[in-house]
């Protein structure tokens, strides 16, 4: 199966999740992501920094990054709807940050362009080593030289499914080796995500600097 059957499949099967279900009822809603927000504020001390959040969706992620004054924001999303909520929410604020509706496949990110690369419950979804190879390949061409990258998927105790798709799940070390020895691991640490239905979900989220 080539990438672009695969991204139609993955457009179509996102754009009726966000379709179907309200903002906050998806799994991994949470009204603020404390902890993206605390490792961003430390890896991004500038806030002219230029940050790419991946599979933004309809987070409220791009909403606190304004408000805390952070001026060069990008949001990529496979599913038009997710932007399209989250552009009205905003309001004309919106203008002042890139929008990009494609799959992290299929887009063409400009060449070391971010300072900081986000990415929390996209990287647990790709199930085939094909396609992680595919993503830390955007991340090493996308990222300048020292950037920060974080990424958070579900943890060693997280679900093996999720919104009817498959899951992986990572420790630390285990997360780190898919992106190999350019990303230095400056940190990690675990989550347990309540999701709107009362469950439990374990995050892991993993800090690295690129060489």
């Amino acid at each position: 199966v080539g990438y672009s059957e695969v991204s139609m499949d993955t457009k179509t099967h996102w754009e009726k999740i966000y379709t179907t279900k309200a903002p906050d009822a998806v799994s991994w809603y949470r009204p603020h992501l404390e902890t993206s927000l605390a490792l961003i504020e430390r890896a991004a001390v500038s806030r002219s920094a230029s940050i790419i959040d991946v599979g933004g969706g309809e987070s409220t992620l791009v909403d606190d990054l304004l408000v805390r004054g952070y001026k060069n924001l990008t949001v990529l999303d496979v599913s038009r709807t997710a932007i399209d909520l989250t552009t009205s929410r905003l309001g004309s604020v919106a203008e002042g940050v890139r929008w990009l509706v494609a799959d992290i496949f299929d887009s063409e990110l400009e060449s070391r362009a971010y300072d900081l690369w986000h990415d929390r419950a996209v990287f647990h979804f790709l199930t085939a080593r094909e396609q992680r190879i595919a993503y830390v390949r955007q991340v090493a061409g996308s990222v300048k030289p020292g950037g920060h990258i974080i990424v958070s998927t579900f943890g060693p105790e997280g679900p093996t499914k999720c919104s009817g798709l498959e899951a992986m799940r990572y420790d630390a070390q285990s997360l780190h080796r898919e992106f190999g020895a350019r990303f230095h691991l400056v940190e990690s640490s675990k989550e347990l995500h309540q999701t709107p239905s009362g469950t439990k979900q374990q995050f892991l989220y993993c800090y690295c600097r690129i060489a």
